[in-house]
């Protein structure tokens, strides 16, 4: 008997997520009726966009408020049968502590890979972890301190140079973490390069590499 796969209609699931371009909450894909729900449950609004309608929350609603509409829509949905993948940093329901558990964890296992190393190659890929361009821990939480420096000298109403001492030393912090970035970098290239040592012949013993007396010739 032959079996044919059954038909999914992709254009039904609905995902719920916050653009990270524009840090706008949306949603794309789903029916009419998951567009009705949408609507009537979470707030959203119809947009038009380069491959149809999708929809979106209000432009400037609190983080809370994104979370709760995105959370209560996602829950409408998922009771009318509809298929929801909500971005669980939208999710309201999420153990608040979630995400920092998840930091420690990390960071817990990083500092268990690199003591139980046992090449060269082993501690690069974790420094590789701590200090890469983009996705690096450190080049990371540069970003957060830059993102502080900013948000706090412009609540100061501080111009450029003028924010009070402690603030301005966020923008040397930043600094010193780019180039702590930088060393890490080097230190990861250095042993990524490193290859072990080959093994070596074990040493002649005396005994060995004495030659042999003419009295011991003559025996």
């Amino acid at each position: 008997m032959n079996q044919t796969e059954p038909d999914f209609w992709v254009l039904e699931y609905v995902t719920i997520t916050k653009d990270p371009r524009t840090g706008l909450v949306v949603a794309i894909g789903g029916t009419e009726q998951a567009a009705d729900i949408l609507q009537r449950t979470g707030g959203f609004l119809s947009a038009p966009g380069p491959r149809g309608d999708y929809h979106r929350l209000p432009h400037g609603l609190p983080i809370e408020q994104q979370r709760l509409k995105a959370t209560t829509a996602s829950h409408a949905l998922l009771a009318a049968g509809h298929s929801v993948h909500l971005d669980p940093a939208l999710n309201m329901l999420a153990a608040p502590d979630g995400d920092r558990d998840a930091a420690v964890r990390y960071l817990t296992h990083l500092a268990e890979r690199v003591s139980a190393a046992e090449t060269s190659s082993a501690v690069a890929e974790v420094l590789t972890e701590v200090a890469a361009p983009v996705h690096g821990l450190l080049p990371l939480t540069r970003e957060v301190i830059v993102r502080a420096w900013t948000t706090a000298s412009d609540l100061h109403g501080a111009a450029p140079g003028d924010e009070p001492e402690p603030i301005a030393r966020l923008g040397s912090t930043a600094t010193s973490l780019s180039e702590a970035a930088r060393v890490v970098l080097r230190a990861r290239n250095h042993a990524a390069r490193r290859t072990q040592p080959p093994a070596t012949a074990p040493a002649p013993t005396p005994a060995a590499g004495r030659a042999q007396s003419p009295a011991s010739r003559r025996r």
